[in-house]
């Protein structure tokens, strides 16, 4: 892994065809001050511009992802200072770039650091983490996402509890409600995001940029529009692709299966 230490606030390692982007305020449990925001955003904004990124994951240094806004930096308007877009700009740059996010929860998210959780892709959980959300404790309506997203992924009731008490679920309750897809010990976090990164870089690029567009676009419709959206891309693809090669590559995935087991 090639690391950079560009960012003040974010660490950065290059793995083959993935990028492990850590959010570095250990002392502060990794609270999104204003720095962080913009140097997380700045640095998603390169990697999904860079062709040889074919997955990110993006972790928590210390005992935390993220402990969500640094309350110190709110403004009079729950802005964060300097810039009152700030505070939802982070959250939306995780949520529409192209490259899959995987993110890989060491500790605790809450708050805001779950909104964060929940704008990325793919959830792998250490048993060491922790989920809640503490709006309605602190005051708050959520404002980037949320209060839609959640349950829509867990169930009404389920969301229910933890934003109306602001109760903190477990790892392993975060998996039995679908919120995550894997549950394994700390030390087994980083390699199992690596994995999940590694299966993800030997795809089709263009073809996981576009399934992951679909599946979310799709989870914002009803099933019907996003039945008609699907094929909608489907009947692109066969206008502008080569049958034939997604034939070859169904061949060399169908071979690799047969070695493989």
């Amino acid at each position: 892994m090639a690391s950079s230490s560009k960012f003040e606030t974010v660490r950065v390692e290059r793995g083959a065809g993935f990028v492990e982007v850590t959010m570095y305020r250990p002392e502060k449990l990794n609270a999104l001050n204003p720095q962080l925001q913009v140097e997380l955003g700045q640095v998603l904004h390169e990697l999904d511009a860079d062709p040889a990124v074919k997955a990110i994951i993006l972790t928590g240094a210390g005992r935390a992802f993220t402990a969500g806004i640094d309350l110190k930096h709110i403004g009079p308007s729950l802005g964060m200072e300097g810039d009152q877009d700030n505070a939802l700009r982070v959250f939306r740059i995780i949520d529409d770039i192209q490259t899959p996010v995987i993110g890989a929860i060491n500790g605790f998210a809450v708050t805001g650091g779950m909104e964060i959780a929940l704008a990325c892709d793919i959830l792998v959980a250490s048993t060491e983490a922790r989920f809640a959300d503490t709006h309605c404790l602190i005051g708050v309506i959520p404002g980037a996402g949320l209060s839609q997203k959640l349950s829509r992924i867990i169930g009404m009731p389920r969301a229910m509890y933890m934003s109306l008490t602001g109760a903190y679920i477990t790892a392993e309750q975060a998996y039995d409600y679908g919120l995550v897809s894997h549950v394994v010990s700390p030390a087994a976090l980083m390699p199992t995001a690596r994995e999940i990164a590694a299966a993800i870089a030997g795809a089709h690029g263009e073809t996981v940029h576009a399934v992951k567009a679909l599946i979310k676009a799709g989870s914002r419709e009803t099933l019907g529009d996003a039945l008609r959206r699907e094929t909608r891309e489907h009947d692109r693809w066969k206008a502008e692709n080569n049958a034939a090669e997604a034939g070859a590559r169904s061949a060399r995935v169908f071979t690799r299966g047969r070695e493989q087991n």
